[in-house]
């Protein structure tokens, strides 16, 4: 490998061919469905898909076959292989669809209109994750360019992982065929750390989401006269998430939803705090004032990978502040997220949670929690030494420094599908996902340097993999 060549020229494909196409991406407001139930009528997925394919088909990659694969009722997926020169299968994932846009954008930023500021490209959906199905491919030419041999590639964006990838299981049935067995997979939707080395993701929490409701009336009515014989719905909601978290603490309080994350990733936890330092707590906007839950790098760091967390990320009943008049509300409801242990059974906590919120209901309130979706975690099989080689070999030549591990609090149920599926095979689930990044939040942004250096890793990758001992 002509490491010094490589950079160059992922520099120059970047600048001249990638970023354009991906300023173009961002401008598409390409919600999920979850988001966008009328997203077949609306036709941002289709456009967002038209586009990447256009790009895809104007690659000089020698057997690139690329396609969108549509089956009815669901959201497109982008397919597209390249034959090998090497032994092996190599699956590369990513996903094409979107967050909705959320409130707080910065002066002169918003969701939908790409802007480069200090290396960084703003904008909704460039780091979640449309720069994978580029970097993916470039890998790939790359390797060409310069002779290497590669195994044969298939790639697979989907377009409904914010979504919970719910119609991905039926395209991996579908394509089955087509995409083999792969002996490694590579994902580009994870975190990093920070931007100055490679990365590796080794284990990824599960989620549950799920509506809590309490109805208490038929209609509102004047709180002069209801206060003292009607219950308060909100109140028996405070009550209700009680049985979930202890308000003090934040733990969860049903002692199953509970695993201790293993040594090797405690020993991963301690080695990345000791590297990060203090920027664990910076990189949260917190407000003035607000401290962290702890001062520990590594203890915030298992927090966010291993230990069950509650958030409640929207509510319905809640007249707004200029709105509310002296109405005790009939109803509230409230959107929970429970992120859970990798190695936890989703379902079976599906199950816990739904019977804890729901037994005994204060005053006989209509209480009902229906679950949205269950998605199972994972945690990582041990890496096989050539891909751990190529991993710190990547991260030396084209960071500079040592690569890092690191398990991710986020949820990507397509690693999890694949690894029940494929038991013996190798992942690299990786990403620019860093500081201040803010996925699904406000300012989203690509740091242009640091994915261009992860692409050029992506390649150290593909080609150790094709030199390795059977």
């Amino acid at each position: 490998m002509d490491t010094a060549t490589l950079a160059q020229r992922i520099d120059h494909e970047w600048t001249a061919s990638i970023q354009p196409s991906l300023e173009a991406y961002v401008r598409i407001p390409n919600k999920s469905a979850l988001f966008d139930p009328a997203w077949e009528a609306n036709g941002h997925m289709d456009r967002a898909a038209a586009l990447l394919l256009d790009w895809c088909r104007s690659q000089p990659i020698r057997g690139l076959r690329a396609e969108v694969v549509r089956l009815p009722g669901r959201t497109p997926v982008i397919y597209a292989e390249v034959p090998g020169t090497a032994p092996g299968r190599v699956l590369l994932y990513g996903h094409f669809d979107k967050q909705p846009e959320f409130t707080g954008w910065g002066p002169g930023l918003d969701p939908w209109t790409p802007v480069v500021r200090d290396g960084r490209l703003y904008g909704r959906g460039g780091a979640d994750d449309g720069y994978a199905l580029y970097a993916s491919l470039l890998a790939i030419r790359m390797l060409q360019e310069q002779g290497i041999p590669h195994a044969g590639c298939a790639l697979l964006i989907e377009g409904s992982e914010e979504s919970g990838s719910v119609d991905l299981p039926a395209y991996v049935e579908h394509l089955a065929d087509r995409l083999g067995t792969p002996d490694l997979v590579i994902c580009l939707d994870a975190e990093c750390g920070n931007y100055d080395q490679f990365w590796l993701t080794t284990s990824l929490r599960g989620n549950l989401v799920g509506t809590l409701s309490v109805d208490v009336l038929t209609e509102g009515v004047h709180s002069g006269m209801a206060t003292g014989i009607a219950p308060s719905a909100f109140r028996i909601l405070r009550g209700l998430l009680d049985r979930l978290e202890n308000v003090v603490t934040g733990d969860i309080a049903i002692e199953e939803l509970h695993v201790p994350a293993p040594p090797a990733r405690v020993a991963e936890a301690r080695a990345a705090a000791a590297v990060l330092g203090a920027s664990v707590i910076t990189k949260m906007p917190f407000a003035a004032g607000v401290r962290p839950v702890s001062n520990d790098p590594a203890e915030l760091l298992l927090n966010s990978t291993w230990k069950p967390t509650l958030a409640v990320t929207g509510a319905e009943g809640l007249p707004a502040l200029g709105s509310a008049g002296n109405t005790l509300l009939p109803r509230v409801a409230a959107k929970l997220s429970l992120r859970l242990p990798p190695t936890l059974d989703a379902a079976q906590a599906a199950r816990r949670v739904q019977a804890t919120l729901e037994r005994d209901p204060p005053y006989g309130a209509r209480v009902r929690f229906e679950v949205g979706s269950s998605l199972a975690g994972w945690d990582a099989p041990p890496l096989a030494p050539w891909l751990a080689e190529a991993v710190e070999a990547g991260s030396q030549a084209y960071f500079g420094r040592g690569a890092l591990a690191m398990g991710t609090g986020g949820s990507i149920p397509f690693i999890g599908m694949l690894a029940a599926r494929y038991p013996g095979t190798q992942f690299l689930v990786t990403g620019v996902l860093g500081p201040q990044s803010n996925a699904h939040g406000p300012n989203e942004f690509l740091h242009l340097g640091a994915v261009r250096r992860l692409n050029a890793c992506v390649v150290e990758v593909l080609a150790r993999h094709a030199a390795r001992s059977p």
